[in-house]
C-alpha cells in the first residue's frame, strides 16, 4: 500500500509543480522571451527534443516530480548569445508581471476546477464548522453543546470556516483554561457555552480535547454547486494570511509547517479516506503553491515581482546580476529552512 501511497504523492505534486512551470512557459513564449528549456519531471533525461522554428529544448526525464522553465534573463551571468530584445528584462511592465504570477494563477485555475469537479460530483461543503460526535468523557459531552450546532464564533474569534476554528485551538495557552462557542442551533438559537478541554496525557506535548468532533454539512442546490469553489479558495486564501501572520508574531513555529515528508503523511489520510480527500488535498495544495510562490521573498515568484515593482519606481533597471544573485540567496535559505522543515516532519513521523 505504502508504493501505491508514494506514487499519489509524486503525481499530485508532479501535476502541480508542472502546471506552474506551464504557466511561465506559456506566457514567457507569448511575450516572446527566449525560453532555453522546458522539462517535464526531474532527473536523469529520458528523452529531449526540439521542434522546428523552437529554440526550446524539450526534456522528459526520469523522476515524475514537476519540471521547469529557464528563461533568458535569469541566469547570473549575461548571456552574451542571446539578444537583449529576446531577455525578459527588455519585455513591457506588463509583460514581465505576466510572466511573473502566471505559475500561480495556473496552480489557482487548477484549483478551482479541481474544487468544481468534487462539487460536482460529491456535492458542495457548506464551508461552516458544524458540531458532530460528542465524545463521552470529555467535558463537552455534559455542556449545552448538541450536534448539529453551527460554530460561529470561539472567544472573540469568529470561525467562517473549518480553518477558522482550527487556527484558534492550535493556540494551547489560549484555549486551555475553557473557551466560549457561539453557537446556532438547528432552531435558529443562538446559545454561548463555555466549556473546558481535558489535557490529552496520551501525548508528551501539551495539548487539549475538547471532546467533539468537527464536521461539514452538504450543500445540493445549483448555485451552491456553483460558489462553492470560490468561497473554499477565498477561505484557504484567507487562512494562509492568518498563518503567515502568526508565523510572524511568534504564534506559530516551523514545527507547525509540513515539507515534502509531511505532505506524504497527509496524503497517506487522504488515500485511506477517498478519492474525494485525495482532490479536495490536490486543489488545498494548489492553492498553497500558488500562494507562497507569491511572497515577497527572493527566489519566489513574488520576490521577482517586488524587484519589477522596484525597478517601475525607481525607473531604472535593477542590473541583471544583483538580481539574481539575490534571488539564488534566497532560494539557498529556502533550501535550508526546507531541509529543517523536513528533519522536523521525520521527528514526527517516528514519533507516532
Amino acid at each position: 500500500m505504502w508504493v501505491i501511497n508514494i506514487l499519489i504523492f509524486i503525481f499530485i505534486l508532479g501535476i502541480i509543480i508542472f502546471v506552474h512551470e506551464l504557466g511561465h512557459f506559456i506566457f514567457a513564449k507569448r511575450a516572446g522571451v527566449h525560453v532555453y528549456a522546458f522539462s517535464i519531471g526531474m532527473g536523469p533525461t529520458i528523452r529531449k527534443f526540439k521542434r522546428k522554428n523552437d529554440e526550446t529544448e524539450y526534456f522528459i526525464k526520469a523522476l515524475p516530480i514537476g519540471g521547469y522553465v529557464s528563461i533568458a534573463g535569469e541566469e547570473i551571468e549575461d548571456d552574451k548569445k542571446i539578444p537583449k530584445s529576446k531577455k525578459i528584462q527588455s519585455k513591457t511592465f506588463f509583460e514581465r508581471f505576466t510572466i511573473m504570477i502566471a505559475g500561480a494563477s495556473f496552480n489557482f485555475i487548477l484549483s478551482i476546477l479541481v474544487l468544481f469537479l468534487i462539487a460536482i460530483i460529491y456535492g458542495a461543503k457548506d464551508p461552516s464548522p458544524y458540531v458532530g460526535k460528542l465524545l463521552e468523557g470529555y467535558n463537552a459531552y455534559n455542556s449545552e453543546l448538541k450536534e448539529g450546532d453551527k460554530i460561529l464564533e470561539v472567544g472573540k474569534y469568529k470561525t467562517n470556516s473549518i480553518d477558522d476554528l482550527y487556527m484558534v485551538l492550535i493556540e494551547t495557552e489560549y484555549v486551555k483554561d475553557g473557551i466560549n462557542f457561539k453557537v446556532e442551533d438547528s432552531k435558529g438559537e443562538l446559545k454561548n457555552v463555555f466549556i473546558i478541554p481535558t489535557k490529552n496525557l496520551e501525548l508528551e506535548e501539551e495539548s487539549y480535547v475538547f471532546g467533539f468532533e468537527i464536521i461539514q454539512k452538504d450543500k445540493k442546490g445549483f448555485i451552491d454547486v456553483i460558489t462553492y469553489p470560490f468561497i473554499e479558495f477565498k477561505n484557504t486564501i484567507v487562512s494562509m494570511f492568518k498563518v503567515i501572520n502568526r508565523l510572524i508574531v511568534g504564534k506559530l513555529g516551523v514545527d507547525n509547517l509540513a515539507g515534502p515528508v509531511g505532505i506524504y503523511s497527509v496524503v497517506e489520510a487522504s488515500v485511506d479516506s477517498g478519492f474525494e480527500s485525495v482532490l479536495t488535498l490536490v486543489a488545498f495544495l494548489g492553492i498553497n503553491v500558488g500562494f507562497i510562490n507569491l511572497i515577497p521573498f527572493p527566489a519566489f515568484d513574488g520576490g521577482r515581482v517586488l524587484f519589477l515593482i522596484i525597478e517601475k519606481v525607481r525607473r531604472k533597471p535593477i542590473p541583471i546580476k544583483i538580481e539574481n544573485t539575490v534571488n539564488m540567496i534566497g532560494f539557498s535559505l529556502l533550501m535550508i529552512l526546507m531541509a529543517i522543515i523536513t528533519f522536523s516532519d521525520i521527528g514526527k513521523l517516528l514519533g507516532r
